[in-house]
């Protein structure tokens, strides 16, 4: 179940405000160290071009773009997304993002926190060494995450795993875009908000919440390896190559969860978006846009034909 990278950067819309709104375990006080010598200028990333499709009728034009909920800091946001975008008169996110995200913190620890059991009892001896070391190599103590629910440990392990390699919401397309539609004054719609979601999170059973733990323990040290090849497929617009990598042991259960069923769904929101005119811009993560089960597949299920927009470099 390779839920590291799939729950935080490309199927969990909450990520960015997880990665800002919900507190880190406080590590232990480092040793004085002496002053380092000054970092050398980073090499500049290179320009990222995400697959966009668009639905349209006589009045209606709506955009999908796939995006990658935690990012680093390369360009993405032109080409012809931004086009796309600066025509549309509607912004439309999986959930809407709060201009302040430690808005979100109540919520997050309402669905978090555990049913007064701890952590460890719900864990394995085995399991609960695999979680002593790598809060260890954190520099936090063992009992960081006593009070809260297997699913949330799994997820903010993994936040914390991409921020040091510098992956964070903040360079999220949701974060860049809701900031760029408020500049517009341009309405922000949801699909689903923060509240389904946690929600949907907190339903999962017992036995899988404890399972996306373990797999993100036992992943902790090859995130970058799994986060590269995907990160590299997102950019380059590749989406076949994106589903592979995303589908490559991914439960049936699961991936029904977090894709499928939603998927159907947000066709269904398109289908019934259709019959008004306007110019939508949807942005949901890039998983929902890849594979069998995609949003596209759901809508030519439905009769309606989604056409990918070609690349063309801005002047």
């Amino acid at each position: 179940m390779k839920t590291l990278l799939l729950a935080a950067a490309l199927a969990f819309a909450p990520a960015p405000a997880l990665a800002q709104a919900t507190p880190a375990p406080a590590p232990a006080a480092p040793a004085p160290a002496a002053t380092p010598a000054p970092a050398a200028p980073a090499p500049a990333l290179p320009d990222a071009d995400p697959a966009l499709w668009v639905v349209r009728d006589a009045d209606t034009t709506i955009y999908l773009f796939g995006t990658f909920h935690l990012l680093d800091g390369r360009p993405w946001f032109n080409d012809e997304v931004k086009a796309a975008f600066d025509a549309s008169n509607e912004l439309v996110m999986e959930a809407a993002l709060p201009e302040d995200l430690a808005s979100l913190q109540p919520m997050v620890m309402r669905y978090a926190a555990s049913d007064g059991r701890t952590l460890s009892s719900r864990l394995n001896a085995e399991q609960n060494a695999a979680l002593a070391r790598v809060l260890s190599g954190m520099g936090a103590p063992p009992a960081a995450f006593e009070s809260y629910d297997p699913w949330f440990v799994s997820t903010t392990l993994a936040l914390l795993a991409a921020q040091r390699l510098g992956i964070q919401g903040s360079n999220g397309p949701e974060t860049v875009m809701s900031a760029a539609a408020r500049a517009r004054n341009l309405p922000i719609g949801e699909l689903e908000g923060f509240e389904f979601q946690f929600r949907m999170l907190d339903s999962l059973s017992e036995a899988m919440q404890v399972e996306m733990l373990m797999e993100t323990l036992e992943k902790n040290d090859e995130l970058d390896g799994m986060l590269a090849p995907m990160l590299a497929a997102w950019s380059a617009g590749d989406v076949d190559r994106l589903a592979r990598l995303m589908n490559e042991g991914i439960e049936a259960p699961l991936y029904r969860i977090m894709f499928t069923d939603r998927n159907a769904t947000w066709a269904g929101w398109i289908q019934q978006r259709m019959a008004r005119p306007g110019t939508v811009f949807v942005a949901v993560g890039a998983g929902h846009l890849a594979g069998d089960h995609s949003v596209q597949a759901a809508l030519r299920a439905r009769g309606i034909a989604a056409e990918r927009v070609p690349h063309v470099e801005a002047e």
